[in-house]
């Protein structure tokens, strides 16, 4: 948890640190092109309004619809790149703030579908951690079918 816009982006420029170098998809928003300067370092951006991610993408940088504290969930649409924003990259990270952080489910629901996300969006996705499989040998695979890692950095700061 941070304080701030600025923490934030120290948190996430930390993070970013320990990742190969390359390129990083990031959402197009107001709030993370504000960003942004704390954590490129020499890292190529290529912003969703440029088109989707590459497969060669080390991370992805996006925000959050909404964040579900009985599950731990957070709750993205297509408006933060695309499908391929939340699965291609091996990182992915969700910028939040604490005032999308709601009980349940169904309080989320009732409030996407009021403000409108659930119809202007062709895609919806709840994300409960990494993907995760144990199929193949019964042995487990991090990132099956999507990143191996998720950061969610949430914001005191509205």
């Amino acid at each position: 948890m941070t304080a701030d816009r600025i923490a934030s982006a120290a948190a996430v420029r930390d993070v970013l640190a320990s990742l190969p170098p390359g390129e990083i998809f990031v959402e197009d928003t107001a709030r993370l092109r504000a960003m942004a300067s704390a954590w490129q370092d020499g890292r190529s951006i290529r912003w969703s309004s440029q088109g989707g991610p590459r497969e060669s993408s080390q991370a992805t940088i996006t925000t959050a619809e909404a964040l579900v504290a009985a599950t731990g969930s957070i709750l993205v649409s297509a408006a933060c790149g695309g499908r391929g924003a939340s699965v291609v990259a091996p990182v992915h990270f969700v910028v939040a703030t604490i005032g999308q952080l709601e009980s349940d489910l169904e309080t989320v629901f009732a409030e996407q579908r009021e403000r409108g996300t659930l119809a202007k969006n062709s895609y919806v996705c709840l994300i409960t951690g990494s993907s995760r499989t144990a199929d193949i040998e019964k042995i487990l695979v991090l990132g099956a079918h999507g990143p191996r890692r998720v950061v969610v950095v949430l914001s005191l700061e509205e």
